[in-house]
């Protein structure tokens, strides 16, 4: 089972059924938040809206809660980082081969990363040109910098040899004693990684923009620009944090990917949810958006129902963003990098999954067209539902990728027995919940 520790609560009293430890205390992104904030306050007042100014805003994000990590939570000490600190560093001859080996094993798996953004068309087009241009400045210092780290760090891990070293070894002659499922293991890792940083950085920009934008007179002027501000604020919260997680994977933070989603559908289900795969875009297959017009639309005759739908999304873009949070700096998805219990997550499993839906349904109302036509109506309402299906099976692959953690089906139980939507989703269908039957996901 993981070690983690839980800081944020008293020992449970006798006969309680306390809930399980998470990965990550709320402290992280609290911290977190602060930075953004801070970043935020001083663009407005500097009128730094650009493309670079939004990424020194996601490190302002992201470096204290690298130091709440370190200092307060001082989860270098885990156990579930792999590092062994009571014995003296290994001796250099002792590693140094397995470095080299671990060296040319990385590199070689950022030279194919490189390699497959020059092949693929839409990394150099629109808004992914930024990211391959902040990509192309870290390379030289990451390249610099992996080197002191891999040589110091493999003489204080327990295990060295890990899917890293495998494919190093494998490019170096080395034939005997590769472990093919560490090698697998260690490249879905990095498409993970590889993939999803891209976007993340690509999409900083445009809602750092989104909200720098705005003036103070402009959020006040009336409930509906108020929500549409503070929508783009939650917005920009989740895509600031969400970069910092998928940059932030190592293994002194605890922060490190400990298995990617083995499954097939679970990678289909994920991928058809991000460009250029994405089906839910203007013109793609599940476009529920035909002839639509969203809430501002509908309800303009209506002040008080507007005011209130404002509101209602608004909360729900929080739930989203706050899932995101209590990840601190291990967000990612198809990844398991430590089980969160804290936050919405005490709640329901997937937080982020039901508010995005509920809010899409909100918004668009897509059973309503602006055409009239009932056809319009049908569809749009079916392709909604399908992509609230998507989600659905989304989320039952990540329970099914992470229930080989013992913590997280600890969790997955206790959520069972006292957390609100799947008690509640349990009721409605029926099911009991019984240790080890599984229930619709929420």
């Amino acid at each position: 089972m993981n070690a983690h520790r839980d800081i944020e609560r008293p020992a449970p009293a006798a006969g309680a059924d306390p809930r399980p430890p998470s990965a990550v205390s709320s402290g992280v992104g609290f911290v977190g938040l602060a930075g953004l904030f801070a970043a935020i306050i001083v663009g407005q007042m500097t009128g730094a809206n650009g493309p670079v100014s939004g990424i020194i805003a996601v490190v302002a994000c992201g470096l204290p809660m690298v130091l709440w990590t370190i200092f307060v939570d001082k989860a270098w000490k885990n156990e579930t980082t792999g590092l062994d600190w009571e014995r003296p560093l290994r001796p250099h001859d002792e590693t140094r081969e397995i470095s080299i080996a671990k060296l040319a094993g990385l590199w070689a798996t950022w030279g194919i990363i490189a390699a497959l953004y020059c092949i693929c068309r839409w990394y150099w087009d629109g808004q992914y040109l930024f990211a391959m241009r902040m990509l192309a400045w870290a390379a030289p210092v990451m390249f610099v910098v992996s080197i002191p780290y891999i040589f110091w760090i493999d003489r204080r891990l327990k295990e060295p040899k890990d899917g890293c070293y495998m494919f190093g070894a494998w490019l170096t002659g080395e034939r005997a004693d590769i472990d093919r499922e560490k090698v697998i293991e260690h490249f879905r890792s990095w498409a993970v990684k590889g993939f999803f940083t891209a976007f993340m950085i690509s999409i900083v920009p445009g809602n750092w923009f989104e909200v720098l934008r705005w003036s103070m007179d402009d959020i006040l002027s009336n409930p509906v620009a108020m929500a549409h501000f503070l929508i783009a604020l939650l917005f920009l919260i989740d895509v600031a944090f969400a970069t910092v997680g998928y940059v932030m994977t190592l293994r002194p933070l605890d922060s490190h990917i400990r298995s990617a989603n083995p499954y097939t559908q679970g990678w289909l289900a994920a991928l058809i949810c991000y460009p250029p795969f994405i089906l839910m875009s203007a013109g793609g297959p599940l476009d529920y958006q035909q002839n639509t017009a969203d809430w501002t639309h509908w309800l303009a005759d209506w002040p008080i129902a507007l005011a209130i739908t404002g509101a209602i999304l608004v909360l729900l873009t929080t739930i989203y963003s706050w899932a995101t949070v209590a990840f601190g700096i291990r967000f990612s998805n198809l990844t398991h990098r430590g089980i969160i219990t804290h936050g919405p997550y005490r709640w329901t499993r997937h937080p982020a999954y039901l508010s995005k839906n509920a809010f899409w349904w909100l918004a668009t109302m897509p059973f309503i067209a602006t055409s009239g036509s009932p056809v319009d109506m049908i569809r749009n309402t079916i392709l909604l539902a399908l992509v609230s299906a998507v989600y659905y099976w989304r989320a039952k692959t990540e329970e099914k990728h992470l229930m080989a953690d013992p913590a997280y089906e600890e969790y997955w139980h206790w959520m069972e027995r006292n957390a609100p939507v799947p008690r509640f989703f349990a009721w409605a269908t029926g099911r009991k919940g019984k240790p080890g039957e599984m229930v619709p996901a929420e």
